[in-house]
This record gives C-alpha cells, structure tokens and sequence, in this order.
C-alpha cells in the first residue's frame, strides 16, 4: 500500500509538470503566430481604434510573460479561461463536446483492438505464410491511408451508395458506427503489426517450448499461454490512443458531422480562437497522462513479475 502511495504521488507531480510544460509551449507557439485574435473578432472591416480596443480587454497587449502568468493562475484556480469566439466559459464549451468524444473514443479503440488482434493472431500463427504476407499488408495499407481518404471512401461506401448508415450525424448507435470504424481500420494495423512481432518474439522462449512438449495444441500454446506476455505492449499502445483520440480524429469528426472535442479544435483553429485551443490541448495532454497511468496499473495484472515503483 505504501508502494502505491508512493507511486501514485510521484505520478501526480510528474503530470502536473508534464501540464506545465504543454501550457507553456503550447501558449507559446500561439502568441509568435502572425494571426490576430483580435481582428478576427473584430472583423475586416473594422478600424484599428477597434481592434486596438478589443486587443486590451481580452489581454492581449501584455507581455508574454504576464498573459502567460494570468493564464496560469487561472488554471490554478480551475478556470480554462472564456473562449473568444463563443464568449462563453471554455469549461462549459469542452463538457458539451466531452460525451461525444469519448463515445467515439471507446467505440473506436473496441473496433481497433477486434480487428487488429484478430489480425495479429492469425498472422503469428504461422509467420512467413501467405495469410501473414497479406494480412500485413493489408494492415500497412490501413495506416498509411490518410484518415479523409478513408473517411470519404467510408462515407462513399456505407452512407451514399448502400445506405446503410446515416451521412452523419449524432444521437443514435447508427451514427457512431462509420466514424469508429473508420479509426478502428486506420488504427488496427498498428495493433495487428505490435501484437504479431510480439507474438513471434514470445513463441520462441522456454516456456513455451516445454507447453509444447508437453502435448499442449498450438491453438493453447497461442490463446493461452503466450498471448498474455504479448499483450503488454499493446496494452501501453491503448494508454496511447486514448490521449490521441480525445484530440486527434479531427478529420474524421469534421467529415462525419461528429460533434466532438476534435472538431472543437478544428473551429477554433478557423477563428483563432486561443482559450478553446489551449483546452483542447490540455484536455488531450490529461487524457494521454490518465491512459498511459491505466496502461501502467493494469500491466502488473498481465505480467505479476511487473512492479510499480
């Protein structure tokens, strides 16, 4: 117990570092970007007394150092600032959009793991053979397809010419279903490819070359005794993708209508709206930091020889 104590604390304070150093780049990589927040609030056609106006109420004639300080106290304090664009608080803006983030989320890390250790198991079955040459390379097709080809192929496909599923859209187990499995197909060759050079690694240790002594079946030799060990690096790749795709599925979502965190960022970008963008980006940078500590709490269970220090 004192072990986990001590662990959990020192991962709490490597991840409010870790949230500093985000802020910080992030802010910074926005305040030298050439567009002005302030005009596109004010629009093209306003005068500079305007403009000039706008820039001192929202704070952007400060220094960098006393906008970033103020930014930081307000963070302290739970306050992710008002968004430029919506003049509404940020907190507010990302809850909306958080439910539908994270449905997609779960649903499309579901699809990426039945399709890619479905595909990883049958290609380690037998490595070298015609159903692993094309299984990878189906699986090396899938992650280099970029996510609007895919997402428009999709689309294409399921929505206009067989209509079965809905254009877009939100509210229903219908709707989520093309943009998970788009994400699913993009990201299961990842998880294919991991799991099958694991697999192969695994299958060539001692113990299992005494399970197979023993009389055990290759189908038991696999399901059972080398999936396991083989599993942990996959399971550290899930951590991964759920900070990646509380943020990154910007195209799909934007494609799909989805109303989730990802197009959020896509619109504020449009409009540079700063407070939204820095959420998101924060919003993201936690949900990395939570994954990759759930990939670490559950590795001890698959593996006991593991221990958190």
């Amino acid at each position: 117990m004192r072990n986990m104590l001590r662990y959990m604390l020192g991962r709490t304070l490597q991840a409010l570092l870790l949230l500093l150093g985000v802020s910080l780049i992030t802010f910074s990589l926005l305040y030298v970007l050439p567009a002005d927040p302030a005009r596109q609030i004010a629009g093209r056609s306003a005068t500079a007394e305007t403009v000039a106006s706008i820039r001192q109420q929202l704070g952007l004639d400060l220094p960098f150092h006393q906008q970033y300080g103020r930014y930081v106290l307000g963070l302290a304090q739970g306050d992710l600032g008002r968004s430029y664009a919506q003049k509404t608080e940020v907190a507010e803006v990302i809850g909306s959009r958080l439910g539908a983030t994270l449905l997609l989320m779960a649903a499309a890390i579901v699809c990426e793991l039945v399709i890619g250790l479905g595909i990883g198991l049958v290609a380690s079955a037998r490595p070298g053979g015609r159903a692993d040459e094309t299984l990878m390379l189906m699986s090396f097709v899938g992650v280099s397809t970029p996510q609007f080809v895919a997402s428009l192929a999709m689309l294409y496909a399921f929505a206009v010419a067989l209509d079965w599923f809905p254009v877009g859209g939100y509210g229903e187990f219908k709707h989520v279903v093309l943009p998970a499995l788009t994400l699913g197909l993009l990201g299961a060759g990842w998880y294919a490819r991991m799991l099958r050079s694991s697999l192969i690694e695994v299958l060539t240790q001692d113990y299992i070359r005494t399970a197979r002594a023993k009389g055990a079946s290759a189908l038991r030799v696999l399901l059972r005794h080398a999936l396991r060990n083989a599993l942990l690096p996959v399971v550290a790749m899930v951590g991964i993708d759920v900070g990646l795709l509380m943020s990154g599925a910007v195209v799909v979502e934007s494609v799909f209508g989805w109303p989730g965190i990802g197009q959020l960022a896509w619109q504020a970008t449009q409009q540079v709206d700063i407070p939204i963008i820095m959420g998101v980006t924060l919003v993201a940078a936690c949900a990395i930091i939570l994954g990759n500590l759930l990939a670490d709490l559950v590795a001890p269970l698959i593996d006991p020889r593991i221990r958190l220090r």
